[in-house]
């Protein structure tokens, strides 16, 4: 996809738009070329089914919002970043999760990508809080947290069930009042 119209926020290479049950093919497919750079961090949905079933639940449920990551060159999707666990009232706080996909790692992609998405959540969402939760290996995503000004809050051991096992994680944060305006 290319153009400005198209995409909820756009930088000088990535633009950032909600998940469509149309991108399913092209999103599996980057899926399944990037295994090895997704496992054993990320097991996203790399059939149909489990994409319909993904995304639905990213276009339907209040507490989620999906974002693609584009080339705006028109070359298609680098990337996904997903706001979970959104809370409104006084907390405004949401659990960020985001993948690369291989043909794109290492480009830069990503970090236009999650600041387009920080600045969406902290504007247009109205949030005030992005949590990110890395499991403490996963070197890559750590790095693109820190490029991206969260910083590291804390250690939770046994956080998520990731690959038959719970896993232990570290707690990355950003607030509203640390993104220059």
């Amino acid at each position: 996809m290319s153009g400005t119209a198209e995409y909820l926020a756009e930088g000088p290479r990535a633009g950032i738009r909600p998940f469509t049950h149309a991108d399913g093919a092209e999103f599996t497919a980057r899926v399944r070329e990037s295994k090895g750079l997704h496992q054993p961090w990320l097991f996203p949905p790399d059939s149909p089914a489990a994409y319909a079933s993904y995304a639905g639940r990213l276009i339907d449920d209040p507490t989620k919002a999906g974002f693609l990551v584009c080339e705006t060159d028109g070359a298609g999707i680098a990337g996904y970043i997903n706001i979970n666990n959104i809370v409104g009232g006084a907390f405004r706080c949401g659990a960020l999760g985001y993948g690369a996909f291989a043909h794109a790692a290492g480009r830069g992609l990503m970090r236009e990508g999650l600041d387009l998405v920080v600045r969406h959540a902290f504007g247009p969402l109205g949030l005030h809080r992005l949590e990110i939760n890395v499991q403490p290996d996963n070197a890559a995503s750590i790095a693109l947290a820190r490029r991206c000004g969260f910083r590291l809050e804390g250690f939770s051991p046994a956080f998520l069930f990731i690959d038959g096992a719970w896993r232990d994680h570290e707690r990355w944060a950003v607030t509203a009042d640390m993104v220059p305006s």
